[in-house]
C-alpha cells in the first residue's frame, strides 16, 4: 500500500513550516515561521492566506477542536489552540481571529492537544510541565513538573490518562489524584514525538536515536525499527489504527499498526516537523523545514476474494482483474475512496459521499446510495448484508441498499470502534463494550434490538477480539474470543446461558462444542512454516491469505477435505462421512467426526471416530450410554460425556431416578454432593457409604469427613442389599420406559 507523495504548485511558506492540521477533508491550515497561515484546498489546487500574526508569535504546534463525539456536532469545531514560543497558547477561529491568548508556560509551549470529547486541552512547556485547560483557556490543574522540556504530548484513548516525553523515557500519567504512573525507557536519545490511538489503544514514539517504536498500553515493546539515518521528527497514527506514518529527513514512512513498512518516500523536503492525518484517513499532510507542505495519498490498496483481485490504483478509481482470465475491468468513482471491502461476491466501497455495492458478476452497473456521514471507518461482510460505521453510528444494509437496522446503546462511541471489536453474522451484531472491554453487547441484525433478555455476555477478564461464526442456523450461532491471557473461548450467542463458556485455549474445532478437550489437539493439523506471528487475512474455501510478521503476503491451501466432512455432517450423511475419513485416513478428521457425532447424538458413528483414533476408554463410554434403560439416563450420560455433571444430575433428579443421579456423582467422586442427595431423598445413604468405603480402602486411607463419619455410626453396609436395591432401581427404569413407549405407541 504505497503512498503518494504531491506538492501543490501554488504559494507555500517563506520560512520552515511548523505544524498543519485538517480542517475538512480537502482543506489544510499550515503555521509557519514566516509568521502566516496559509489555507490549501486540495481540490482547487489553490493556496490562501487566513491571517498574518504578529511578528512575536513563533507557532509551534496546532490542533483543532474535535467536530464530532459520538455523532453529535459541537458547536465550537472551528476553533483550533495554536501553541508559540513565547509561552502562549491561542484559542483562534477558522477565520484566523485569535479569541483568547493564554500565558501558559516559562519558555516556548511545545505542545497542545485537545482531548478526544473537546472538554478539556493538555499544554507541554519547554519548562517541564504537563498543564490541563477547560475549554475556555482555564487552568485546571499541573499534571505534572519535571527538569527537562516536554517536547510532546498525547491523550489516551478514554481522556483518562495522557503520555509525555521525559528525556529518553516515556510517561504514562493517570488525571485521578495518587494514581499509578508508568514511566519507561523508550529510546537512547530523547524522545521527540509521540502519539497514542484510540481505536488500537497502541503507543507510537520516535527519538534521536533514530528509531520509531510501538508500545502497548502497559509500556510494552511490540516493535523497534532498525536505526534510520537522521532522527525522527514527526509521526502520527491514522485515525482507525491501522496504519501510522513515520517522517525524518527527506523521508516519509507509512507503515502497518505492527510496525514494518508499506512504503518509503524520499521527499526532498528536509526534515518534516509535524504530520497530520485527514479524518477519513486518506490523505496525510506534512509541515517541512524548507517552507513546503507535502500531501501524500494513499493508493495501490488490494482487496482480494475467490479468483477475482482489486487494486485502488488512484484516490477516485479501482481496478478489477480476473485472474482465471485475465479479464480487467475499471471502476471509476465521483469521490474519493474512503473505504472498501471485498466479500461473499460482494464489493462494497464508501466513497466521501455514496456508496457503491458491486455484484462480483456485473461489475458495470453498481447499487448507489448517498450516505449521511462522509467518515466511514469500517465496512463489515457478512453473507446477507454489511455493516457501516461512521461519525454518526452502526448501520447494517443490505445488499440492495436497503437500511435494516442501526443497533444503539449507551456509551456508543464509534470513533473508537475497530475490527477487532466488532463483528457481523446473519443474524446477529457483537459489539465489544468499551467502556468495559470484559462485555459483549449482542444485537438482533435485523431489528437491531438487544438478543433475549438484553443481557450481554461477560467474561472474568478483557477481551482483544470477537468474532461470530457465518455458517449454520441462528439457534446455533457460536462467538469466538480472545481474551488478555491469549486464550480462546468459545460460547453461544442465543440459547445457552453466558455461564456456558467453553475454555479451548490455542486450538478450536468449529461445530463440536462437546468434545472433549483431551481430543481437540488431535483435530488440528499444525503447519510451523509462517514464521512467529502470522495473521490471518482471509479463509475463502480451501484457501488461507497470511500476512508474515515482515509484512509479506503466503497464500496457503488446506485440504478439501474437512469442508465436505461438514457438509456430510449437516445434512446427516453419517456413512457418507465416515467412508471420507477412511478414504483420507486422517487422525484429525476423524477426531472432528468424533466430535460432530456426539454433537448430533449419533453414538454409531461416534463410536467408528472414536476407535479410530485410539480413544478406547471414549468407546466404552458410549457402549455403556447406549446400554442404558432409558431415554432419561441416555439423555444424562451424553450430558456426562461432553462435561455438563449439572445438567446431567438435573435429568435424572427432573425424572425422578434419584439413584441414577446419585450414581452420577459416586462415578465423579464427587462424594459430599452424592451423600447430599442420598440424605436429601432419604434414600441409598448406604450405597454411597458403601461406594466410599470401598474407595478409600483401595488407597490405603482412613476415613476424615465429620459428615461420612456420623452417617456411618448405626450403618450396616452389606453389599448383597446393596445389588439388590441397585437392581431393583434399575428394573423399575426400565419397565417405566417401556411403558412409556407403549402408551406412545397406542397413542399414535
Amino acid at each position: 500500500m504505497p503512498s503518494k507523495i504531491t506538492f501543490l504548485n501554488s504559494r507555500s511558506h517563506q520560512d520552515l513550516v511548523s505544524c498543519v492540521g485538517w480542517t475538512t477533508a480537502d482543506e489544510v491550515y499550515s503555521c509557519s515561521e514566516d509568521h502566516q497561515i496559509l489555507k490549501w484546498n486540495l481540490l482547487t489546487n489553490e493556496t490562501t492566506l487566513v491571517v498574518k500574526l504578529p511578528e512575536d508569535i513563533y507557532p509551534l504546534d496546532l490542533h483543532w477542536l474535535p467536530k464530532t463525539v459520538g455523532g453529535k456536532k459541537q458547536n465550537q469545531a472551528e476553533i483550533f489552540v495554536l501553541t508559540s514560543s513565547d509561552g502562549k497558547f491561542h484559542l483562534a477561529s477558522k477565520a484566523g481571529r485569535i479569541e483568547k491568548s493564554v500565558e501558559a508556560h516559562k519558555g516556548a509551549v511545545l505542545a497542545g492537544r485537545w482531548n478526544f470529547d473537546g472538554t478539556a486541552l493538555v499544554t507541554a512547556g519547554e519548562d517541564g510541565q504537563i498543564k490541563i485547560w477547560s475549554k475556555s483557556g482555564m487552568l485546571r490543574s499541573t499534571l505534572a513538573s519535571q527538569g527537562s522540556p516536554v517536547f510532546s504530548v498525547a491523550w489516551g484513548p478514554n481522556s483518562d490518562r495522557i503520555i509525555y516525553t521525559s528525556g529518553r523515557q516515556l510517561v504514562i500519567k493517570p488525571l485521578q489524584p495518587n494514581a499509578k504512573v508508568t514511566q519507561w525507557k523508550a529510546h537512547d536519545g530523547f524522545v521527540m514525538k509521540i502519539d497514542w490511538n484510540s481505536v488500537n489503544d497502541l503507543i507510537l514514539s520516535g527519538g534521536e536515536d533514530c528509531k520509531y517504536k510501538v508500545w502497548d498500553s502497559f509500556g510494552r515493546l511490540l516493535f523497534s525499527s532498525s536505526p534510520h539515518d537522521y532522527p525522527i521528527t514527526s509521526l502520527a497514527w491514522a485515525p482507525d489504527g491501522e496504519v501510522f506514518s513515520v517522517g525524518s529527513f527527506n523521508m516519509l514512512h507509512l507503515c502497518d499498526k505492527t510496525g514494518w513498512s508499506y512504503a518509503v518516500e524520499k521527499t526532498n523536503t528536509l526534515s518534516i516537523f509535524h504530520l497530520a492525518w485527514s479524518a477519513d484517513g486518506t490523505q496525510l499532510a506534512g509541515a517541512c523545514s524548507n517552507g513546503h507542505v507535502i500531501f501524500a495519498h494513499v493508493v495501490d490498496q488490494h482487496w482480494q476474494w475467490k479468483n477475482f483481485e482489486i487494486t485502488l490504483t488512484k484516490r477516485r478509481s479501482m481496478q478489477v482483474q480476473n485472474v482465471m482470465n485475465d479479464a480487467v475491468d475499471v471502476l471509476e468513482f465521483r469521490d474519493r475512496v474512503i473505504k472498501a471491502s471485498f466479500a461473499h461476491g460482494h464489493l462494497v466501497v464508501a466513497t466521501s459521499l455514496q456508496c457503491y455495492v458491486y455484484k462480483s458478476n456485473n461489475w458495470n452497473t453498481p447499487l448507489i446510495f448517498d450516505l449521511k456521514e462522509g467518515t466511514v471507518s469500517l465496512i463489515l461482510q457478512a453473507q446477507k448484508h454489511f455493516l457501516l460505521v461512521d461519525g454518526a453510528g452502526l448501520y447494517v444494509f443490505s445488499y440492495e441498499g436497503q437500511l435494516i437496522s442501526a443497533p444503539k446503546f449507551l456509551g456508543l462511541r464509534v470513533d473508537i470502534i475497530n475490527a477487532q471489536g466488532v463483528s457481523l453474522s446473519n443474524d446477529t451484531v457483537a459489539i465489544r463494550d468499551k467502556s468495559d472491554e470484559k462485555v459483549i453487547l449482542l444485537f438482533d441484525a435485523l431489528t437491531g434490538k438487544p438478543l433475549g433478555d438484553g443481557k450481554p455476555l461477560t467474561h472474568k477478564l478483557e477481551m482483544l477480539e470477537i468474532a461470530l461464526d457465518q455458517c449454520g442456523p441462528s439457534a446455533e450461532r457460536k462467538i469466538a474470543f480472545i481474551d488478555k491471557n491469549r486464550d480462546l473461548h468459545l460460547a453461544f450467542v442465543r440459547h445457552l446461558s453466558q455461564e456456558h463458556v467453553n475454555i479451548l485455549p490455542h486450538t478450536l474445532s468449529p461445530g463440536t462444542m462437546p468434545l472433549i478437550s483431551s481430543v481437540v489437539s488431535k483435530t488440528c493439523v499444525v503447519d510451523r512454516e509462517f514464521g512467529r506471528t502470522p495473521q490471518i487475512l482471509s479463509f475463502v474455501g480451501i484457501t488461507v491469505t497470511l500476512r508474515q510478521w515482515d509484512g509479506s503476503l503466503v497464500p496457503s491451501s488446506v485440504p478439501h477435505y474437512p469442508a465436505m466432512l461438514h457438509e456430510y455432517g449437516a445434512s446427516a450423511r453419517w456413512e457418507d462421512a465416515v467412508q471420507l475419513c477412511r478414504f483420507a485416513n486422517s487422525p484429525s478428521l476423524w477426531a472432528c467426526l468424533a466430535g460432530m457425532a456426539m454433537a448430533n447424538r449419533e453414538l454409531n458413528t461416534a463410536e467408528i471416530a472414536y476407535a479410530a483414533i485410539g480413544e478406547l476408554p471414549k468407546v466404552q463410554n458410549i457402549k455403556f450410554i447406549k446400554e442404558q434403560p432409558s431415554k432419561e439416563s441416555h439423555l444424562a450420560r451424553l450430558l456426562l460425556f461432553s462435561g455438563q455433571i449439572q445438567e446431567a444430575e438435573a435429568v435424572h433428579l427432573q425424572a425422578g431416578l434419584i439413584y441414577q443421579a446419585i450414581q452420577v456423582n459416586i462415578d465423579l467422586f464427587n462424594w459430599d454432593r452424592a451423600l447430599e442427595l442420598a440424605v436429601k431423598h432419604k434414600t441409598h445413604v448406604d450405597t454411597v457409604l458403601a461406594y466410599r468405603e470401598k474407595f478409600l480402602q483401595k488407597f490405603g486411607r482412613k476415613e476424615n469427613n465429620k459428615r461420612f463419619m456420623h452417617y456411618a455410626e448405626g450403618v450396616e453396609v452389606d453389599w448383597d442389599k446393596i445389588q439388590a436395591k441397585i437392581e431393583v432401581e434399575l428394573s423399575k427404569e426400565r419397565e417405566r420406559d417401556a411403558n412409556a413407549k407403549s402408551s406412545s405407541a397406542l397413542w399414535r
